[in-house]
């Protein structure tokens, strides 16, 4: 287990009980302040730490860095590329550093002074350059759910759906950093009483509950990644709120997919939570049947117990929450997703970005779309200020939170918060 995981480690910056950032967690993130440029940071309770300004004091010497300047950058790629014997140490050297039993870092005013910031005072910024984005369709429920609303509730699933995790390659130019604001999107429907289509602002706007994962290492033409190399290639997760656009995506998707459906933006978590926080959280998915092709099968326990919520805000009203799911009830797992991306010999690089598709459970309460909350527009969604929603409606904010938890420590993600403005 990497040291920083130590459960009873305690750290001598303040860590309320119910944050996601605990000294064992340490994620990784870019940010910005009114006085200092874009550096690589990471977080423990509500204070940012300049990892650029820690490395000029020096805390990181012996580690195998190339130089410092690596914790200068915009983007978090050329750090993730270094491979996880490095970012590992980093992450191990930061929780020694800000242990409560040293006292030499906290009586340094310096690195006080210098690296550590008021969470409220910096601005996260996107933390990776997402090259490439796959976008999978991987919860049984969601499918299920959406193959009873829309076609034969006895043959929910297409033939393929329990033979490979199903996938397509979308945009990454919209992946935004949480707090961007995302304009409802237009383009062509077709009413249900007309025989042509008609163009215009999207009527049924929609959230969907997703994690992603952030590749760390890259892989040549040709080249296949095994479900048990996966995790070696996975850098950590964040959560991913994958809007869509119900009524464009209904007439655009056949025969090749969602296009302009999904395509208008995506609203990530700022902090990129490294696959080793969450090892005290490893649990089984669901079994799977029939047998999966050898290339798909896998040792030991590849998914993670993570509580995932969504709220949704009404303008001038409080956020209530609207689902609660779990990244554990995901039928194929991560290693799986990977594995089934890379076996035709699909290359891959540090920043790649790999969504889970929507995540539901098995009751309302946790299906992780209004499409399936408010089954497809026939149970609306009731509010506590009185209000109803069967979709997204202007100025509603989609706040996506998730942590795993047990009877010790609680890592987290922070949120993914946007709001959806009228169409321009």
């Amino acid at each position: 287990m990497i040291k920083a995981n130590n459960p009873d480690r305690k750290s001598w910056i303040p860590v309320s009980k119910d944050s996601d950032f605990p000294i064992q967690n340490i994620p990784f993130g870019i940010f910005k302040t009114h006085t200092t440029g874009p550096a690589v940071g990471s977080r423990i309770g509500n204070t940012v730490i300049n990892l650029a300004e820690v490395a000029n004091q020096g805390y990181f010497d012996g580690l195998k860095l190339p130089d410092k300047t690596v914790f200068q950058k915009s983007r978090l790629n050329e750090f993730i590329g270094l491979g996880k014997s490095v970012t590992n140490a980093v992450r191990d050297r930061i929780a020694e550093l800000f242990d409560e039993k040293n006292t030499d870092a906290k009586n340094d005013k310096e690195l006080i002074s210098q690296a550590l910031h008021d969470a409220d005072d910096v601005e996260m910024l996107m933390p990776v350059e997402v090259g490439d984005y796959t976008d999978f369709y991987s919860s049984e429920e969601h499918a299920r759910n959406v193959g009873t609303m829309f076609r034969d509730p006895d043959n929910a699933l297409l033939p393929n759906w329990k033979h490979l995790p199903v996938g397509y390659h979308g945009r990454s130019s919209s992946i935004v950093v949480s707090g961007t604001n995302i304009h409802r999107p237009k383009g062509q429907t077709k009413p249900a009483d007309s025989d042509q289509p008609v163009f215009g602002p999207c009527k049924l706007f929609d959230f969907e509950l997703e994690m992603a994962f952030v590749t760390g290492k890259k892989t040549g033409l040709g080249e296949s990644v095994t479900t048990g190399e996966a995790e070696n290639h996975i850098f950590g997760l964040v959560l991913f709120n994958d809007l869509s656009a119900r009524d464009i995506q209904k007439w655009e998707y056949q025969p090749l997919g969602p296009f302009l459906a999904k395509s208008f933006g995506s609203v990530i978590s700022p902090w990129i939570v490294t696959l080793e926080a969450f090892e005290p959280f490893r649990t089984d998915g669901p079994q799977q049947k029939p047998e999966v092709m050898d290339y798909l099968k896998f040792q030991g326990k590849k998914s993670y117990d993570i509580t995932l919520d969504v709220f949704l805000q009404p303008e001038n009203s409080q956020e209530h929450r609207v689902c609660r799911s779990n990244f554990k009830y995901l039928y194929w797992n991560m290693a799986q997703q990977l594995a089934h991306q890379t076996v035709n010999g699909c290359n891959i690089n540090v920043g790649d970005m790999y969504a889970s598709g929507t995540i539901s459970g098995p009751e309302r309460e946790s299906f992780g779309s209004m499409l399936e909350i408010s089954w497809k527009g026939t149970n609306p969604l009731k509010l506590p200020n009185g209000e109803e929603r069967k979709f997204i409606q202007d100025n509603d904010s989609i706040i996506m939170r998730g942590f795993a938890q047990n009877d010790k420590i609680r890592i987290g993600f922070g949120e993914s918060r946007t709001k959806i403005l009228p169409a321009k």
